[in-house]
């Protein structure tokens, strides 16, 4: 059930109700007893969560994306050159 949140006019008391879409709206402030409530519209938060959304959407604490992070891997791992020598094993010492 949503929770809808009301302010009146009147005494300028704020509660939030939990209601079904289907009841009705409240109109008798339970503080003062007037008929003077009105809704109070408020923003809801939206998260996109998951692969497919802008890399702009949600920042990391760093500043970092994940995209950024394997790049920066995958360049690490270029950066380091492989050993081209061969070390000798132990069958080459016992000859």
């Amino acid at each position: 059930m949503p929770v809808y949140t009301y302010r009146c006019s009147s005494c300028g008391s704020q509660f939030e109700q939990h209601q079904s879409f289907d009841d009705a709206p409240l109109k008798t402030c339970p503080k003062c007893k007037k008929k003077a409530l009105k809704k109070v519209i408020t923003p809801s938060k939206v998260i996109f969560k998951g692969s497919g959304f802008y890399a702009t959407d949600h920042k990391s604490p760093s500043g970092e994306t994940s995209a950024k992070k394997s790049e920066k891997k995958e360049t690490e791992k270029e950066a380091k050159p492989a050993s081209t020598e061969s070390k000798p094993t132990a069958s080459d010492s016992s000859e």
